[in-house]
């Protein structure tokens, strides 16, 4: 049986898909890239020509966005609300959520403090973009207002696990300060799950 493989730079986008398989217990081959892969992993542009991560490949289909392989992971599995489930649309809007308006400004930050050389550096693009996501990260907020330990489903599903990865990433660039009270307590439960920590560890060990 050929494994699922994996693309996968340290604390990209990518992690939500390796948190998702480690949650899932889904066996992957991973491959860890150096980042940005554009510059330093030639070789992956036959695999995906975007030169973006994460890349999955299985039976011979590339799959290029983290939210979209998060569903496929979680298909079957515990991480899934299903359509049967009063929480299905909810989760679905919380993984289109996830990338396309909480990641989104912070990889402008990301950007702008770490990718460009030091000349092109944009102070006001990351201060502008952080206010961006502080006002999009009150929705996290007031959806654990009533006390709810998750997002949906009254249990931990791939909802947490998408946007779980966008506030960790607020965290790593300087972001969290806009994080609520209630968004910072879910974000540790998120962060301090075994899974996650395997994560983390095995793409260290490459």
């Amino acid at each position: 049986m050929t494994l699922p493989i994996l693309y996968h730079c340290a604390d990209a986008r990518s992690l939500r898909c390796l948190w998702a398989a480690e949650e899932a217990g889904l066996e992957i081959d991973l491959r860890v890239l150096p980042f940005p892969p554009r510059a330093f992993a030639p070789d992956y542009r036959p695999v995906n020509p975007l030169m973006t991560v994460p890349g999955w490949v299985e039976d011979g289909r590339l799959m290029t966005e983290s939210a979209a392989i998060c569903e496929r992971i979680a298909e079957g599995t515990a991480l899934e609300v299903r359509r049967d489930e009063p929480d299905y649309w909810d989760c679905r809007n919380w993984l289109h959520r996830s990338d396309a308006t909480l990641t989104f400004p912070l990889a402008i930050m990301l950007r702008y403090t770490r990718v460009e050389a030091p000349e092109r550096r944009l102070a006001q693009a990351v201060d502008d973009y952080k206010a961006f996501f502080g006002g999009r990260a009150k929705s996290i907020e007031a959806a654990l207002a009533d006390g709810r330990d998750w997002l949906v489903a009254g249990r931990f599903t791939i909802a947490d696990i998408a946007i779980g990865y966008a506030a960790f990433l607020a965290t790593t660039l300087g972001a969290d300060d806009v994080l609520g009270e209630a968004t910072k307590a879910w974000l540790v439960r998120c962060i301090t799950r075994e899974a996650f920590v395997r994560a983390r560890a095995r793409q260290k060990a490459g």
